[in-house]
């Protein structure tokens, strides 16, 4: 590794529709300890305000809950990215659940307002939905609408009162464009996102398509797809993966993903990528897991991966 590396936890679950995504970054911390690692202890760790809190309470924006608390939570992970990249390190995320990308990418694109972010989204779900599509109101299904600044009115299914919708403009960003979006492992949508998907064109890498092309192939093309960017950020979802391979300690595990050895590939690929400016994990949740801490350790095998390739 070359080069300096902050940690960034982010325990809120404020996007989630499960409880216990909060305590994926220090199920993880646990893991290392108990593994003997002195990982986080070599780098600094810096933690964003969660406002939690809010979950013992009925969320009055039935879909989009608890968007109030995370406007506080985006604008506190955006002073730790910056001070991240001040201190002229690299930000290896630890998020709990998958809403937190919207802040990441927002907060990246004001660091970066003349650069154009590629994202490579290595999920089991699009997270594509809006406010006005959705079938749940949890956030953590709409980080990838949010940051391409997208309402989906054409698909409306929801009325939104005038709060649910002010809060969702002022979540929104365009931090970067449709073409520079790569899914990877998808394999759990709904009718929306396909049509979404297949509107706006997005590429997804399926986890058949993977195996048959080749890993090798599959990259290749990712990067002339990427080609014309000038950063990329990697979001990690550990539903991603096979939940035979892992454990079900993740809030929306989903049958048939890719391997372990696969994640593990592709993330050390693009943590040797000079253009990568920011990784980030996400969904690790200890309560739910059926094999104690197992999925907090093997997320922890692969952040031990990622930081001797980064370059």
């Amino acid at each position: 590794m070359s080069r300096k590396l902050q940690f960034i936890f982010n325990p809120s679950e404020l996007g989630a529709g499960t409880r216990g995504a909060s305590l994926g970054p220090e199920a993880i911390r646990a893991a290392a300890r108990t593994k003997g690692s002195t990982l986080f202890a070599e780098f600094p760790v810096q933690i964003v305000a969660q406002h939690n809190e809010l979950l013992d309470y009925n969320s009055p924006y039935v879909f989009a809950k608890n968007i109030d608390g995370l406007r506080l939570v985006f604008d506190s992970l955006q002073e730790k990215i910056h001070k991240c990249i001040a201190d002229e390190a690299f930000p290896l995320l630890i998020s709990g659940d998958h809403s937190a990308a919207a802040g990441t990418l927002a907060a990246l694109h004001k660091l970066y307002p003349a650069q154009r972010i590629g994202v490579i989204w290595i999920d089991a779900h699009a997270d594509i939905h809006s406010p006005y599509t959705t079938p749940s109101g949890n956030i953590h299904g709409m980080p990838i609408a949010a940051a391409l600044g997208l309402d989906h009115m054409h698909l409306a299914k929801n009325e939104l009162d005038a709060a649910t919708a002010s809060h969702w403009n002022n979540l929104k960003s365009t931090a970067f464009l449709p073409q520079d979006l790569i899914y990877i492992g998808v394999r759990d949508t709904e009718a929306e996102e396909d049509a979404v998907m297949a509107e706006l064109q997005l590429k997804n890498y399926t986890v058949a398509e993977l195996r048959q092309k080749g890993l090798d192939n599959c990259l290749a093309e990712m990067h002339k797809q990427l080609a014309a960017c000038d950063l990329i950020y990697v979001s990690f979802d550990v539903d991603s993966i096979d939940p035979i391979e892992t454990s079900y300690g993740t809030g929306t595990p989903v049958p048939n993903g890719i391997s372990f050895t696969e994640a593990q590939a592709l993330l050390n690929h693009f943590a040797a990528d000079p253009k990568l400016c920011a990784l980030e994990i996400v969904e690790v949740n200890p309560c739910l897991d059926d094999e104690k801490n197992k999925m907090a350790e093997r997320t922890l095998d692969l952040i031990e991966n990622i930081i001797t390739q980064l370059s």
